[in-house]
């Protein structure tokens, strides 16, 4: 799609999700997000609202609870809905470069952006990740 006739620049969507809440008084927060060479990335965790991201490079591993984790490519978009839904994992697959990919949140205010789940709450939640990922 063509912005403008008065210019080249073009839109192309990557990605269209409807979010399932906000949180009230939510915040955005847009960062970039840096996994080393082969580096598992954050362990399982939480956001207190939606997440949209870009993987700008490299190749990551994505899992959310209930879904089989998946690679997600240089050029390519993901979402997760946040809330109670724990991200488990988005390690970097790649074992000779970093990965990079850049995050937009809405965040609830007053709440860390990125809450980690104990082990024992990991455990307990075991049964609800995907059959390919479980641990226990």
């Amino acid at each position: 799609m063509i912005l403008s006739a008065d210019s080249g620049s073009t839109y192309e969507n990557l990605l269209t999700q409807t979010p399932p809440f906000l949180p009230e008084g939510a915040h955005f927060m847009v960062g970039v997000v840096t996994v080393p060479p082969g580096d598992p990335g954050s362990g399982p965790h939480r956001h207190t609202g939606p997440v949209f991201g870009y993987v700008l490079e490299g190749e990551i591993l994505f899992e959310l609870e209930g879904e089989e984790p998946y690679p997600i490519k240089a050029g390519e978009a993901f979402w997760e809905p946040g809330g109670e839904v724990v991200h488990y994992q988005a390690g970097n697959l790649r074992e000779d470069i970093a990965s990079r990919f850049v995050v937009c949140m809405a965040c609830a205010p007053d709440v860390p952006m990125l809450t980690f789940l104990e082990p024992e709450e990991i455990r307990e939640r075991d049964h609800l990740r995907h059959p390919s990922a479980r641990q226990f």
